[in-house]
């Protein structure tokens, strides 16, 4: 009885454990992490360790075959069912075997188990390899030999590569940090001090970017171009808002790296100058073919060379309103006159239109604000550069008209506001903005009032 209870449980343990053998991947830094999965290789060679034992229940084990599901046995044919070892074989309850055999049996037994332990250790050791052409792999295959977070934090990066990503990073922002859009219809007021009465220092025009520094829940404090100041929260978009609306917004510009570009007609060298645009200005990117990037200039599309320029995305930004100090001789009229100018920062442009609100062209824009003063002018850049005294450019006094051609005529028209900028209807996709007055070759400049 000893001899079979002993041979009995020993195989039934071993069959009983060997679907549930766990492979557990060493991880140095990490939890311990394994997959549970035994060929029907490894369920073979340990069976043979204890010899050939068919599968069934033997005194209440249940044991399972490769394909998962308990052998259909009946109870009935326990008894009748014989267990095959090195040399033994028991049949009922009653079994005769000599000393000599019982001894070497048992020995045999004993050999086997501790051959087994080996093989459990190999088993362990060359499970990955046993996976490979199964269904299931370990982590350690799907990461390598190595996953700690020693090797998760491992530098594999040159510093150039690091420097790239920087920048990609940055880039995605559009080279801000913390994202601020401009959520108005015409312009939010940027204030010196964080109160409804503080002194104006600029305008943010609508959609247009900042950085914000900080907030108290009510103000932030921005900045963006050349202003630094503090507006309402309540009209300022921040976060992941900021960033999807800034998705829409963001245009390609290509800023001028010479001293002096030449804008051509056509993308090829041999076709006219339509004008010539200073260092450091910046085009609305129509496309890029090659050699040659189409821009916007105002309301026309013309082309520079890709060489002389460098393209990038980007926000528009805040413009100074610091107290307008144009020298001695200009008068109230013309002050007032640029304010109310500014005060259409940012809405559309449309071809034959007049509405400072729904759309103008640049001559109509310019009537419709020189209309309010008591000065009547033409719906065209050509004939209103016919109205009033012809000046010099470096003449220009705020309120001044100046006017921009393609190399035959005049086909634009922009107000003087003083500091070298202009205001003006440019195109479509910008609308009313502010310009140096340099932004492209100026043709003539005309008084029209005469204070």
């Amino acid at each position: 009885m000893k001899r079979r209870e002993i041979i009995c449980l020993l195989a039934g343990c071993m069959l009983f454990l060997a679907p549930m053998r766990v492979q557990a991947t060493a991880l140095p830094d990490l939890l311990t992490v394994g997959t549970i999965n035994v060929t029907d290789m490894e369920r073979d060679n340990l069976q043979a360790d204890v010899g050939s034992v068919e599968a069934g229940r033997i005194e209440g084990v249940t044991v399972q075959g490769s394909d998962g599901e308990d052998s259909d046995q009946d109870d009935s044919d326990i008894n009748d069912r014989s267990i095959s070892g090195n040399g033994v074989e028991d049949s009922g309850f009653e079994n005769r075997v000599e000393d000599t055999q019982e001894t070497e049996e048992e020995e045999d037994v004993s050999q086997n188990g501790s051959r087994r332990e080996d093989e459990d250790t190999a088993v362990k050791e060359d499970t990955a390899d046993t996976q490979t052409g199964g269904e299931e792999h370990s982590i350690q295959n799907i990461l390598g030999s190595s996953i700690g977070s020693a090797t998760i934090l491992e530098c594999t990066k040159t510093e150039q590569e690091y420097a790239q990503a920087y920048e990609k990073a940055k880039n995605a922002n559009w080279g801000y940090t913390n994202l601020g859009i401009a959520n108005v219809d015409n312009n939010l007021n940027i204030r010196a001090v964080a109160a409804d009465d503080g002194k104006l220092v600029g305008k943010l025009p609508k959609d247009a970017a900042c950085e914000v520094l900080d907030e108290d829940g009510t103000w932030a404090h921005i900045r963006s171009g050349k202003v630094d100041g503090y507006v309402s929260l309540e009209y300022l978009l921040t976060g992941i808002p900021a960033k999807r609306r800034a998705e829409e917004l963001a245009v390609t510009m290509a800023r001028v790296t010479t001293d002096s570009l030449k804008v051509r007609a056509e993308a090829n060298t041999d076709s006219e100058v339509v004008t010539l645009v200073p260092n450091g200005e910046e085009l609305e990117v129509a496309s890029v073919d090659g050699d040659w990037v189409k821009v916007f200039l105002d309301d026309e599309e013309v082309f520079v060379s890709a060489e002389y320029v460098k393209v990038s995305s980007e926000l528009g930004t805040a413009v100074t309103m610091t107290e307008l100090l144009y020298g001695q001789g200009v008068s109230n009229v013309r002050v007032d006159l640029c304010q109310y100018a500014k005060e259409f920062l940012g809405n559309p442009y449309v071809w034959g239109g007049t509405s400072l609100t729904k759309g103008a062209d640049c001559s109509g824009y310019v009537l419709s604000i020189f209309k309010k003063y008591g000065v009547s002018l033409p719906h065209s850049s050509v004939a209103q550069a016919g109205s009033g005294t012809t000046i010099k450019v470096s003449e220009a006094q705020p309120g001044d008209l100046i006017f921009y051609g393609n190399g035959k005529s005049i086909n634009h028209v922009a107000i003087y506001i003083g500091n070298g900028q202009v205001i003006h209807a440019s195109n479509p996709k910008t609308g009313i903005r502010i310009s140096n007055v340099s932004y492209r070759s100026p043709v003539k400049a005309v008084r029209v009032l005469h204070d």
